[in-house]
């Protein structure tokens, strides 16, 4: 973790020892309206918000909104939603690109006035064509010396709804034999008639994302320009437009995006997992989205952790998924209530413990957080304990119960198990134990010994409540990597189980949605939405320790 600056650091930190843009720091974050932010966007806010909050600068919020088509004002809630979340403000520094299509509009004008736009009527599959490979150059248009006028004139036209899509697009005049082959005169505007979100039917023409996203940076005077690696190769494209449009120089630096194992950072193919009904949506807690992990569980303080933790390289790596669990598991373990849930019971029965009598035992809600207090225990004759943690024949280091042993149970009393009841087929109904009653938990100077500890729920005050055990989604550490194969192939069928009817003790301190508990020895969980006044639901977010390399392994 350390102080040490990470590179992008050492950019901002010269740029304001030299005074670069009079020492302003200006970030931005700029998500594309098209889906919900998952956890790679999650890194990039942290680290667009927080080096503006380190060097005393600002960040806005803009929406990259130039593709009607895939955008909808739905997304643009939820993303509001998750930065806030996260603990980060934009203030009133909420933008759009499309608040600047007359802008942009003027300036692909004034390329084309300058000679370095023109208007082509080549098909997509014509223009690819034309570009060449990248070991050969690309072969001119035939449109590419049409005079200022005619393509003023037929970018009008476009403008105006005259041209059909895929007609006509305006193309930058840059260099067909560049060994970079985003600069063979990209296309910077197409023919498209869809309404947009925002601006409705006012435009029949859109600005291409290469266009738009650069000068919209210059626009608002972004000092520090903080975009993934995939965009490297775009900057001398976005270079070249500051340079000709005579605008701000905003400048591009480009850093590692997030990789995850076991999970994918594609919204097309997240997009497909919710369309085609592989999850519940985008909230599903199985999903990386900052949505569903927020419903899962997990906290703005364990991703900002998490994004920390991962810190910023100059190189794509791949970040195992167990560190985002441990941040998750880290904070949950200060704030999340203790309670006592057996998630496949079988009963145990005390039978030296009175019929009829009943007692209450104290148990500390949190012993990380003094302020949280403690709650009371029902006890009595019958309890649930987990299956797992009885076992007719058990082996030496099996610190559960088994005939003759002892055990501590959780708060209350040391116990010895004389025996079990079984049905015809052998599968065990109930069992019987003694206690002894000198053992009360916080009291016990008898000396009596025991080896484990168990949790219970007394059966007359259980509280039934609906448990999602969430896993991973995928079952394959990286489920992009396989050639012909498709990535649905590799979802995990164990991502989801859901136990109907496990044991809760009744006297949790609060049932509020996003309420986080440990269940004790089994996991953090939280309370979902879909809870109802008569029956809670739980959702785990991760269990009390990284068990998935130990399963792999085995």
């Amino acid at each position: 973790m350390g102080d040490a600056l990470n590179f992008i650091e050492h950019i901002v930190e010269e740029d304001i020892r030299t005074d670069k843009n009079d020492g302003r720091v200006l970030t931005r974050f700029p998500p594309e309206p098209n889906g919900y932010l998952h956890i790679g966007h999650a890194k990039s806010i942290c680290l667009n918000f927080g080096l503006a909050e380190k060097y005393g600068g600002l960040t806005n919020l803009r929406f990259d909104d130039t593709n009607p088509a895939a955008e909808e004002t739905e997304y643009v809630e939820s993303i509001k939603e998750d930065i806030q979340w996260l603990g980060f403000d934009w203030e009133d520094r909420e933008f759009y690109a499309s608040d600047y299509f007359d802008q942009l509009y003027e300036f692909a004008e004034q390329l084309i006035r300058d000679r370095l736009a023109y208007v082509d009527d080549s098909t997509s599959e014509e223009i690819a064509a034309l570009k060449g490979t990248p070991t050969k150059p690309g072969t001119h248009s035939p449109y590419r010396e049409r005079s200022v006028e005619e393509n003023l004139k037929l970018f009008r036209e476009m403008r105006d709804g005259i041209h059909e899509e895929g007609t006509k697009s305006l193309r930058a005049k840059v260099d067909m034999a560049s060994p970079n082959m985003l600069m063979r005169d990209p296309i910077i505007y197409r023919v498209k008639k869809v309404p947009h979100h925002r601006t409705g039917d006012k435009w029949n023409i859109y600005p291409m994302y290469d266009f738009a996203h650069g000068q919209s940076d210059s626009i608002e005077k972004i000092t520090h320009s903080i975009c993934t690696l995939e965009f490297e190769n775009h900057r001398p494209l976005y270079d070249w437009f500051i340079e000709k449009l005579g605008i701000f120089p905003s400048r591009q630096i480009e850093f590692a995006r997030l990789n995850l194992s076991y999970t994918i950072m594609s919204k097309r193919r997240l997009l497909i997992l919710v369309n085609e009904g592989y999850v519940t949506g985008w909230d599903d807690p199985r999903m990386p989205t900052i949505s569903g992990l927020r419903r899962r569980g997990y906290t703005p303080e364990s991703i900002r952790d998490f994004a920390t933790r991962v810190g910023i390289a100059k190189r794509n790596n791949v970040i195992d998924l167990s560190l985002l669990e441990f941040s998750g598991r880290s904070h949950l373990n200060k704030i999340a209530n203790r309670a006592m849930v057996v998630l496949d019971p079988i009963k145990l029965v005390i039978t030296n413990y009175p019929e009829g009598q009943k007692e209450e035992l104290p148990a500390i809600n949190n012993p990380e957080d003094e302020t949280a207090g403690s709650r009371m225990l029902p006890f009595g004759r019958e309890l649930f304990i987990e299956r797992t943690d009885f076992m007719e024949d058990a082996p030496k280091k099996f610190y559960r119960l088994s005939p003759g042993r002892n055990v501590r149970l959780k708060h209350a009393y040391i116990i010895h198990c004389e025996g079990f009841v079984a049905d015809s087929n052998g599968f065990v109904q109930e069992v019987h134990c003694t206690y002894y009653p000198e053992t009360k938990s916080g009291q016990d100077k008898s000396g009596i010994k025991s080896k484990g500890t168990l949790h219970w729920v007394a059966c007359d005050k259980a509280r039934d409540v609906k448990v999602r055990l969430y896993d991973r989604l995928f079952n394959e550490e990286n489920p992009l990597a396989h050639e012909g194969k498709d990535f649905i192939e590799f979802l995990n069928p164990e991502s989801l189980k859901v136990i109907e009817h496990a044991k809760m003790e009744p006297n949790i301190p609060t049932e509020e949605v996003g309420a986080k508990y440990q269940f004790l020895r089994t996991g953090y969980f939280t309370i979902d939405k879909d809870s109802a006044s008569e029956t809670l639901v739980f959702n785990r977010t991760v269990t009390l320790k990284d068990s998935w390399k130990k399963i792999q392994n085995k």
